[in-house]
């Protein structure tokens, strides 16, 4: 099959990752993929020059961006459409909240015949205004009724696209995000050695942390917990892995605390050097604000080291108390320190999580799964859609 996936920009995220294994996998399998992307690049790095090695083609639409800019954005329509036309496609896939929008509406336009998207995280979503809010639930509604099928990358996704009002036209599918599982084999690295680089002893307890510095991934939260519970436990030691345009202002409040000797800003990493960095950790904490799937926190998982999340939209299909890690109910500080304090002090029960979490992500979360999962939902609605399917006309 052809198939074109677009995504609004190929920054370092979990979305863009798991657009990459998708297009990746796809094109090993021997279908003509195409992935359409924005240009946009920031403090999260960029996973562009990664891609454009995968061996499929990649075309950069200069006119996406992810600020909201209606002749920009029609624009941008006229240009996919455009583009639909020449590929030709028998399948267009979009991702996240911009390229969702105006992608669907273009391969419309251009008569693609089968059309899926997918959810890795609610376009309105609680971090909103409610203005934004209701313009992006009204724009998913009007798209989801000519969408052949919603991929979510949780089950909590389907419960909370239904509950708005979203009804494509042959429902919905959860295929767990992909990763590299082979690259999170904890005895390929030497964790010892990652945490004397820190200047962390084998006594310290060492709780990471792998997200972008910016708003609503939890940081307003994670870093009271944080000095709390390292009030609690001199042994409690921390580590940060990302970048973004909150630094500055969290490095200052880390200061102001007296906790700025005890965290590590690792800062940005290429996909590839996660798995590392986890080896050298005890557990991770994650306290993003909305969610799709934590992707970090299965990263984890792979690495045999437990996950203390907020008790939020897909956390607890990965988090699972009392066999992979710790839910807390979502901003409860205390809560998020308490469960740091309890995990630090209980080494045979980390140790037991992340036994087991290991043994639950390899099942669900290996790449090779969800590309053999998508191809399938692609060949069923090709084969349903009848003669047209390859015509890539209306």
């Amino acid at each position: 099959m052809r198939i074109c996936h677009v995504i609004t920009r190929m920054i370092v995220g979990g979305a863009q990752e798991n657009t990459a294994l998708s297009c990746a996998g796809l094109h090993a399998r021997g279908h003509a993929v195409t992935l359409l992307t924005g240009p946009e690049e920031g403090p999260e790095g960029s996973l562009l020059p990664e891609v454009r090695g995968g061996g499929y083609e990649v075309r950069v639409v200069d006119s996406m961006r992810r600020s909201i800019d209606p002749l920009n954005d029609w624009r941008t329509r006229r240009a996919l459409a455009a583009l639909f036309r020449v590929l030709r496609p028998d399948v267009v896939h979009t991702h996240s909240s911009k390229a969702g929008i105006l992608g669907r509406l273009a391969a419309r336009d251009a008569g693609v015949p089968i059309l899926v998207h997918t959810i890795h995280g609610m376009s309105f979503n609680r971090t909103q205004p409610w203005p934004t809010r209701a313009l992006y639930r009204s724009l998913e509604i009007h798209c989801a009724r000519f969408t052949d099928r919603i991929v979510c990358v949780a089950d909590a996704m389907i419960g909370q696209a239904r509950a708005a009002g979203l009804e494509p036209r042959t429902g919905f599918t959860t295929v767990y995000s992909g990763m590299e599982t082979a690259w999170f084999s904890p005895e390929r690295h030497d964790g010892q050695a990652v945490r004397a680089g820190w200047g962390f002893s084998r006594d310290d307890v060492v709780v990471g942390t792998i997200a972008r510095l910016f708003r609503n991934k939890g940081y307003e939260q994670l870093i009271p917990a944080i000095a709390e519970a390292a009030r609690r436990d001199g042994r409690l030691r921390f580590v940060w892995v990302g970048d973004g345009a909150q630094r500055s202002r969290y490095e200052r409040e880390l200061h102001s605390l007296g906790i700025r000797d005890r965290v590590r800003l690792v800062g940005l990493v290429p996909p590839r050097e996660v798995a590392p960095l986890l080896a050298g950790m005890d557990l991770l904490v994650h306290a993003s604000q909305w969610e799709g799937l934590p992707r970090a926190a299965a990263q984890a998982l792979l690495m045999a080291k437990p996950v203390i999340s907020f008790d939020i939209d897909g956390a607890p299909e990965v988090v699972i108390p009392g066999r992979t890690g710790l839910l807390v109910p979502l901003n409860d500080v205390g809560g998020l320190s308490e469960a740091m304090v309890r995990l630090a002090s209980e080494p045979a029960v980390r140790e037991s999580l992340g036994r087991e979490g290991r043994r639950l992500c390899l099942e669900r979360f290996d790449a090779r799964t969800m590309v053999e999962r998508l191809e399938s939902i692609y060949e069923d609605l090709y084969r349903s859609s009848g003669p047209t399917a390859s015509a890539g006309t209306p």
